[in-house]
């Protein structure tokens, strides 16, 4: 026997289009690659300049956590297998690109309806509200995410100038309880998440302060 059916299950990153009210799953993106970096930044959030002399370790909130990643999407392999009908070979990599862009775009429909509703005298339009991402990076990391920025570099095309080949830059600021409030679905998944960090905080081992090079500290 290979052993091959005992290798794990490689999981795949990406994001969950959710609606914001109901929790309903609207869309599933997953990244076809796994990108090999993902970089994550968090600003620890004081009480304030004014408190900060006198209560320096007071924390008004979660930090603003930021996570940036690059993801390459590649047509190629599925171009050698494809027939002349398929999607992959008439648009290329235009639909999972499109799939990613749309998230920062407003509903056409909405926009045609806010629109019709302005030319008739309506005094106050809402801006359109999207659906909600969630990034998903293993079970231990779903977090409710503001996409702040998105950038698309496409390497390479076929003969009708369809992106084959293109690689994504995504940057995302995790929308924490202060954002979202405790009553939302999306406010309960960040404290699943804050609640997350806390528990794999207790699995990691105390140091001595022997490994440190100290005996004591006063």
């Amino acid at each position: 026997m290979s052993g091959l059916s005992d290798a794990p299950r490689l999981l795949k990153g990406g994001i969950i289009l959710i609606d914001p009210t109901s929790g309903a799953v609207q869309r599933v993106i997953a990244l076809q690659y796994n990108p090999d970096l993902l970089t994550r930044s968090l600003t620890p959030q004081g009480s304030g300049s004014t408190a900060a002399v006198s209560q320096p370790l007071r924390l008004k909130g979660p930090p603003i956590e930021t996570i940036k990643l690059d993801a390459e999407i590649d047509a190629t392999d599925q171009l050698a297998s494809a027939g002349q009908n398929d999607a992959i070979v008439e648009v290329g990599l235009h639909p999972q690109l499109a799939a990613l862009e749309v998230m920062v775009y407003p509903d056409s429909g909405v926009l045609i309806r806010n629109n019709a509703l302005a030319s008739v005298g309506t005094l106050e339009i809402a801006p359109v509200e999207a659906p909600l991402p969630l990034f998903v990076w293993s079970k231990e990391r779903v977090v409710p995410v503001r996409i702040t920025d998105f950038s698309i570099v496409e390497e390479a095309f076929d003969v009708n100038l369809n992106p084959i080949r293109a690689r994504v830059t995504l940057n995302m600021r995790v929308l924490n309880i202060n954002d979202l409030g405790f009553d939302s679905k999306a406010g309960h998944l960040y404290m699943v998440y804050h609640q997350g960090r806390e528990r794999l905080a207790g699995m990691a081992s105390s140091s001595s302060l022997a490994s440190l090079g100290l005996s004591s500290l006063f």
